[in-house]
């Protein structure tokens, strides 16, 4: 269950009508779909949705603290979603990978400065925010995988507006995935919450309490 959307969105892929044949990338699958900006697929969906996963999982970490499961898996998607924004920029800018809307080979690599294609921050960042909840509460409340549906769909919209390859959401998911499933895991207290004054342990909803 821990790879599901990887796996669906790799699916999605292969079966986009008039996507073609993979033509090109690390895994062979790399192709410009038809462009579609409307919609659910519309730039700004996908920007709500990546800011709003981060408001969510800030104001829940302020909010419950670390005092109980909750409150220290928000504060544990933090720490995902932090070690898994400067793994993808430093990616980014070592491999240099020209995105779709730049060029139609999907195997330009290194190249200038506003080549920053692989791997998608945005798959990373909200696979990243996600995962913690999933292997903290999916075998518990199985409803729980349906957060899974919210980077599969980032996956799709960033492919279809051009702004990454196939593969560059992939590794994205991937990358997010297993830094979330690191940071569920540990047995230390969140990283982030440690170097922040002892008072954001307690959380604004235990404090006034």
């Amino acid at each position: 269950m821990r790879s599901t959307w990887i796996r669906l969105v790799l699916a999605v892929f292969l079966w986009v009508p008039g996507a073609g044949h993979a033509s090109g990338g690390p895994f062979g699958i790399d192709h410009r779909v038809a462009y579609d900006n409307s919609g659910i697929w519309k730039r700004s969906n996908q920007k709500a949705l990546l800011y709003g996963s981060i408001l969510t999982v800030g104001v829940g970490a302020l909010a419950f603290g670390d005092n109980d499961k909750l409150g220290d898996t928000f504060w544990r998607s933090i720490d995902s979603m932090v070690v898994t924004g400067v793994t993808s920029t430093a990616m980014k800018y070592t491999f240099r990978r020209e995105r779709p809307s730049q060029t139609r080979d999907p195997n330009h690599w290194f190249k200038g400065g506003g080549a920053q294609s692989f791997p998608s921050g945005e798959v990373a960042t909200i696979s990243a925010a996600v995962v913690p909840f999933i292997a903290n509460y999916g075998d518990e409340h199985p409803a729980v995988y349906a957060l899974a549906l919210l980077p599969i769909y980032d996956a799709v919209a960033r492919v279809k507006v051009h702004g990454h390859w196939q593969s560059d959401v992939l590794v994205g998911a991937a990358l997010g995935t297993g830094i979330g499933l690191w940071s569920a895991h540990r047995s230390d207290s969140p990283i982030i919450l440690g170097l922040l004054p002892g008072g954001f342990q307690i959380g604004f909803v235990h404090h006034f309490r």
